[in-house]
């Protein structure tokens, strides 16, 4: 029989290990909160949230993964909701915690292409890229990195494009932790929303990308080797930032 002391630590042990990482549990606009999806919790005890499913702050470690799209089976939970928001608002994502500084932060939409987004399956949309920070200053090795801002202020901030048109769109956050060599960590998480506004703007194709498909194995990076003492930028995974204007880009991928 093990003694008390013994399962006491245990217990302990297992709750730490089910809280590493981090990942996204509630959303706001202004000064207004949303419940996200609560990872810990049965799908049955889950409030009505506009957060889409994922079951825990685990990395996915494969970059081609199936459930990289939002982290889950791409299913809307049992009682879907959504956020509305108009084109030029800011949407926060709330990270209880987060324990890795080395990495960058994106943010994507996709077009649900209904009223809401209740059965769309988040691997079947395309997918486009409307911000990105990456390594801010510094080397690979010793640098600071948009998931160091993260870590520090758990919450990180998205700008919907001003011109983006009307309808019903999933945005997905992702930290992508590179403290592991040659081992990328992706954490996405989604929400579903309502855009208003009179924006008539969606991205030509070049930006779209599919979830998985829109980068390879080529994200691997270590850095801890030689290379990354003096390297001071870094080429973020993904597609060009879609600024939200035909015909207006923004260049993504550095820095």
């Amino acid at each position: 029989m093990i003694a008390l002391p013994a399962l006491t630590a245990l217990a302990a042990f297992l709750v730490a290990g089910a809280q590493a990482h981090g990942g996204v549990t509630s959303w706001s606009i202004g000064s207004t909160t949303y419940p996200g999806w609560q990872p810990f919790l049965p799908a049955s005890q889950q409030s009505a949230t506009a957060g889409r499913p994922y079951t825990s702050y685990d990395p996915i470690l494969n970059p081609t993964a199936s459930t990289i799209h939002c982290n889950d089976d791409g299913n809307a939970g049992p009682n879907p909701q959504s956020i509305s928001i108009n084109p030029g608002d800011t949407i926060v994502g709330h990270y209880p915690q987060w324990t890795h500084a080395e990495g960058p932060v994106t943010v994507y939409l996709a077009a649900c292409g209904g009223a809401n987004c209740n059965s769309v399956n988040s691997g079947s949309v395309k997918w486009f890229k409307i911000a990105e920070k990456g390594l801010i200053s510094g080397t690979l090795a010793k640098g600071s990195w948009a998931n160091g801002i993260l870590m520090a202020d758990l919450k990180w901030p998205a700008k919907i494009p001003t011109n983006l048109k009307a309808g019903a769109y999933l945005l997905r956050m992702e930290t992508l932790a590179l403290h592991q060599a040659n081992t990328p960590q992706f954490y996405p998480e989604c929400v579903q929303l309502i855009v208003g506004g009179s924006g008539t703007a969606l991205p030509p194709a070049e930006y779209q990308v599919s979830i998985p498909g829109g980068w390879g194995v080529s994200v691997k990076v270590d850095i801890y080797g030689e290379a990354a003492k003096t390297q001071t930028t870094y080429n973020i995974p993904g597609p060009r930032i879609w600024s939200g204007f035909t015909g207006i880009e923004i260049p993504g991928g550095s820095k």
